[in-house]
């Protein structure tokens, strides 16, 4: 309880400790860290059998709170030393709103960071490409990768809330690996 409480008046994740979380933020402004953030409060599982791609209308979206939600982790990047950063995304609606709220520059759509949930056979291909894709990028300063929670969890084992942030590192052999995560809210 006393954890809780600390974690509320001071904005540590419970479970990490004021020093971790600092040096999560720290990694996170370094070169050869990433971002992976589960894209904001959106309720539901899953989405629509209607849904297409560029139709928000057919999608589970971010609610209100989901967008305040947004907004406030581009808020606490700024306060700990993130002012900009490559921003990817997912091309689900609650994954592009979720990047653009962060207001951290401008958002670039990328396919593989696309949702297998309902297509659990593209897991191993999909993560495979976003490795490769990782392995080719320059890490010397910020990238904030926006997509989903099964996305997250086949790349690092973490299954993050919404609107948590995955630190993850690439070795010199290009294997990524979880540094540490940071819950947002």
């Amino acid at each position: 309880m006393i954890a809780l409480a600390f974690a509320l008046l001071f904005g540590t994740a419970p479970g990490v400790s004021a020093a971790e979380e600092t040096g999560l933020w720290r990694a996170l402004g370094s070169k050869g860290n990433v971002a992976l953030l589960r894209h904001a409060i959106a309720p539901g599982t899953g989405d629509p059998s209607e849904f297409a791609i560029g139709d928000c209308g057919t999608q589970r979206n971010l609610s209100d709170e989901g967008r305040e939600q947004a907004a406030r982790i581009g808020a606490r990047l700024r306060e700990n030393g993130i002012k900009t950063a490559r921003i990817f995304s997912s091309q689900w609606c609650r994954c592009l709103e979720t990047a653009r709220l962060l207001g951290l520059g401008p958002v670039t759509e990328l396919p593989i960071l696309n949702s297998f949930f309902q297509r659990p056979e593209r897991r191993t291909r999909e993560t495979q490409a976003l490795e490769e894709w990782l392995a080719r990028q320059n890490l010397d300063g910020p990238i904030v990768l926006v997509t989903h929670q099964v996305n997250i969890t086949a790349l690092t084992g973490v299954y993050p809330a919404s609107g948590e942030l995955v630190v993850v590192r690439q070795s010199e052999n290009g294997k990524i690996s979880a540094v540490g995560s940071i819950e947002t809210d």
